[in-house]
This record gives structure tokens, C-alpha cells and sequence, in this order.
């Protein structure tokens, strides 16, 4: 696996080309991209554990809606609002975000100490598997940076599109 560190070298001399590639996938729209990022993101999750990893959890944070608030809350005993105040703020993008990273809820062992209630962000990251991928490939040129994962689908993808 790729150390976070690592990573972010290898991210940043791709970044040029995967942001071509990704302009050239937004504007082509492969019929087929789902099925391919969605074997890609299957290979790449074979050969990585994200608890050896947990860099997301560690360097970025997840957006939070009401309903994530009111499950961690009621999880935690504790009235939504006073989650908002102990855990949260609103980020630029008008989003409820955590406040700290890395998160408050990794335990040392990166395991999530919420994780049957982890947000819906968490429970979809890295998001490589979903449908429609295309209308969220400016995020995944993002996550090259945050996840080994999702590097390798990019890179993958690279091969098959570029």
C-alpha cells in the first residue's frame, strides 16, 4: 500500500494528467465508466485495508446531513444540537463538517468508534463504486490525494480512457 505521504508526492506529479483525464472523461461520458471505476474501486480495495491506512479519517472530514446528525447523536445519548455544538461547524460550502482532525471518532487501531452509525459521506467514501460517477469526477481527482484507493482507480482508469 501507499504511504499517505507518498501519496500526495505521486498525486501531485499525476495531477496534470488525471485532470485531463478527467476533463476528457466529463466531456465523453463513457457509457461504461460505472462498470469499470466499479471493478477498478473492487481490484484496488483487494490489495488495500483501510485500517492500515484511515488517512481520510485522519486528514479530511466528511460532510454531515441532519439525519447523520440525529443517528451519531441518538448513538451517543445526546440531543442533536448539542452534538452541532461539541463536534461541528459550518464549513465555507455551508456544510455541517467535524471541527478536529483527525476525526474524533478514529480510535488508535483506525477503527471508528461509531462505525454502525458512521455518516453517510463515510459509509460512501471513497465513492469510486457508485453510479453516475461522472458527475462527481472533480472529487475523485481530489481523493487521488487523500486515498491510495482511489489513485489506483484513477491511474486504472487512465488506461482504459487515456
Amino acid at each position: 500500500m501507499i504511504d499517505p505521504e507518498k501519496l500526495k508526492i505521486l498525486a501531485t506529479e499525476k495531477y496534470k494528467e488525471n485532470k485531463t483525464l478527467i476533463q476528457k472523461l466529463k466531456k465523453k461520458r463513457p457509457k461504461n465508466l460505472d462498470q469499470v471505476a466499479g471493478e477498478l474501486h473492487d481490484n484496488a480495495f483487494e490489495k488495500i485495508d483501510c485500517l492500515t491506512c484511515a488517512n481520510c479519517c485522519k486528514t479530511i472530514s466528511p460532510f454531515l446531513i441532519d439525519r447523520d446528525i440525529q443517528r451519531i447523536a441518538s448513538h451517543l445519548r445526546m440531543k442533536p444540537s448539542d452534538f452541532v455544538v461539541k463536534y461541528l461547524y459550518v464549513d465555507k460550502d455551508n456544510d455541517y463538517v467535524f471541527k478536529e482532525t483527525p476525526c474524533p471518532f478514529l480510535m488508535e487501531d483506525n477503527y471508528c468508534a461509531i462505525y454502525e452509525n458512521r455518516p453517510r459521506a463515510c459509509r460512501e467514501y471513497p465513492h469510486t463504486d457508485r453510479k453516475r460517477l461522472v458527475n462527481i469526477l472533480d472529487l475523485t481527482l481530489k481523493n487521488t490525494f487523500t486515498c491510495p484507493a482511489v489513485y489506483e482507480v484513477v491511474k486504472g482508469l487512465g488506461e482504459e480512457y487515456g
